[in-house]
């Protein structure tokens, strides 16, 4: 049978969905990839997100065109204080009272499958309808898997993966799949010569870094001390986004003598044009959440990537450790730039004069990227709900 087969037989009894995934646009945006394709195929498709009020979702969701509902639920504390320990009591309570609202809007809406995205809110609302006998799926972005689907993997009907080696830290009721992970569009089908010339760059090799859109300290500081040692290299440019958080970056550019009106020189707190930026770039240094890796598989672009070590299980470590392995990146963390400030300046210097190295990074990256994830992952869901 066919897909679009699959599509008229379910549509006899209406697709219903209900996403649950939040806090970040690393949990919401596939997400929403991944439903903008469900209802693509299949319009009348019944499509619910739940999520939290004070995080991204309560916002991106509804502008994306879905409807969204709202679980109170927060995150455990990790550092161990008598204030962190109320809250993990307070915590507690909350997802108990989580799994309540959840069964109260499944027995509303009757979905035929929950898809969990991660996020504080996946944990309860994938527990709750496997519970209730719902089909349910989820999907591990890093290469090491969170502790809540570390826990729902043993329940999951299906557990779809971004890499294989998070398959070795699950014990999984199904074999797990790997799809990897929905990328934006613009991204898979940017193009190269296109973006250099749309960015007014010539034959210049493109730096281009970015710490996220509050914007990492490490990556921002990295970046500035680059541009600086290397402002008098006319064969150079640079494009950096700062972040919410890194306002001090222009003003430490200027004070050493890199105007804002600089053509060689792009440096905003954020980037509208990313995909673009992507594409154009020769190397890129960015942190390695699980959205970033794929993005620059996609494009095909030598990485320096420095994790960050304030997330949950130092997961971008292990994330940014795929790529290493195979020469598809260089790993830098930050305890080595403590002990070697320069470190980065070294590596970006070295690529810089080695071309033929650059481009085997590339090539490699390149060979990792999946740019079909949100396919797979729709094909995985309409089987899933097509079976009695």
């Amino acid at each position: 049978m066919s897909n679009n087969d699959k599509l008229v037989a379910i549509g006899k009894t209406m697709m219903r969905c209900i996403f649950a995934a939040g806090g970040t646009g690393g949990h919401i945006n596939p997400a929403l990839a991944v439903a903008a394709e469900i209802r693509k195929r299949y319009p009348d498709a019944e499509i619910l997100f739940l999520g939290t009020k004070e995080k991204m979702e309560s916002r991106l969701v509804p502008a994306a065109g879905f409807n969204f509902r709202n679980i109170e639920i927060s995150g455990f504390q990790r550092k161990k204080s008598f204030k962190g320990l109320i809250e993990n009591i307070k915590t507690m309570f909350k997802v108990i009272r989580a799994g309540e609202q959840s069964a109260g809007i499944m027995d509303e809406f009757h979905p035929d499958v929950v898809i969990g995205f991660g996020g504080y809110v996946s944990g309860p609302v994938l527990r709750k309808a496997s519970k209730l006998g719902i089909k349910t799926v989820i999907h591990e972005q890093n290469a090491y898997p969170g502790v809540a689907n570390k826990m729902l993997s043993k329940r999951a009907d299906r557990v779809l993966l971004s890499v294989p080696e998070a398959a070795d830290y699950l014990s999984c009721k199904n074999p797990p799949i790997v799809t990897g992970l929905p990328i934006r569009e613009e991204v898979i089908s940017a193009n190269r010569e296109k973006a250099r010339k749309k960015l007014g760059i010539g034959d210049q090799t493109v730096i281009f870094s970015s710490g996220g859109s509050l914007g990492a300290r490490t990556i921002n500081d990295v970046a500035s001390s680059l541009m600086i040692d290397l402002k008098n290299r006319d064969d150079i440019m640079f494009i950096h986004s700062y972040g919410q958080y890194g306002a001090y970056v222009p003003k430490i550019l200027a004070e050493n003598g890199i105007s804002p009106d600089n053509p060689r020189f792009i440096v905003k707190e954020y980037i509208y044009h990313m995909a673009d930026c992507l594409a154009a770039a020769d190397i890129i240094i960015s942190r390695a959440g699980a959205s970033s890796i794929s993005e620059i598989e996609a494009v095909g672009v030598a990485s320096i990537l420095i994790p960050s070590p304030n997330v949950a299980e130092n997961h971008q470590y292990r994330n940014a450790l795929t790529l290493s392995e195979k020469n598809a990146a260089i790993l830098v963390e930050e305890k080595e730039l403590e002990q070697n400030p320069n470190l980065v300046k070294e590596k970006i210097l070295d690529l810089l004069t080695d071309k033929e190295k650059r481009s085997r990074i590339a090539e490699n990256a390149k060979k990792l990227a999946i740019t079909n994830a949100k396919d797979q992952i729709c094909d995985i869901i309409v089987e899933l709900v097509e079976q009695e």
